[in-house]
């Protein structure tokens, strides 16, 4: 079997079942963003635009590694959004927009209908969830900062800790260092 592979199958078993059976859905675009954002606001009344941002950034990280084998052939997102090197880490411009009215305050708890999710990709998020819900937005912003693709997008761009900057994070650097992350915790 496949290292990658293996990886895949440990991190995310079920997940990787069902795609090593052959269920892959091939499209660019799974769900918007505001669906992806709205699962995460009815699971808390305690999350701040920031923490929203790398829930959504994780998300959306996390899925591109599991649901793609190989970065030169990327068919599998969880939403077509893009995500943007900003100072306090990675921002989707347009969730931005929608939720900067509330400083770093709480949104409220979002209590209206869900999208339906496929098995799998409600997997991705709960195991998002389960794993980065516990953080402080401050705290999810300094992993995002350790990270290769914030990191490696800022210093293209020239851009220190302090630099506005609103380079795109490519969908290449994010299934580079994750799926580099899925490698790294079989070993």
């Amino acid at each position: 079997m496949h290292k990658n592979r293996r990886s895949r199958e440990r991190v995310c078993g079920r997940i990787y079942q069902r795609l090593k059976g052959g269920i892959r859905v091939s499209t660019s675009e799974r769900y918007s963003v505001h669906d992806i954002a709205n699962y995460f606001l009815s699971k808390s009344s305690r999350i701040t635009p920031k923490k929203l941002q790398k829930l959504l950034y994780f998300s959306y990280s996390w899925y591109l590694a599991l649901m793609n084998e190989t970065k030169a052939e990327i068919l599998n997102r969880l939403f077509s959004n893009k995500f943007e090197a900003w100072i306090h880490g990675p921002v989707c411009p347009e969730l931005y927009k929608k939720y900067k009215t509330y400083g770093a305050s709480y949104i409220p708890k979002y209590t209206g209908s869900l999208c339906v999710f496929t098995e799998d990709d409600k997997d991705v998020l709960e195991n998002v969830w389960d794993e980065y819900a516990r953080y402080t937005a401050n705290e999810l912003e300094s992993i995002s900062h350790q990270h290769d693709p914030w990191k490696i997008t800022r210093e293209k761009e020239n851009c220190s800790h302090a630099d506005w900057c609103s380079a795109i994070i490519t969908d290449e650097l994010i299934f580079d260092f994750y799926s580099k992350q899925l490698n790294n915790s079989t070993n």
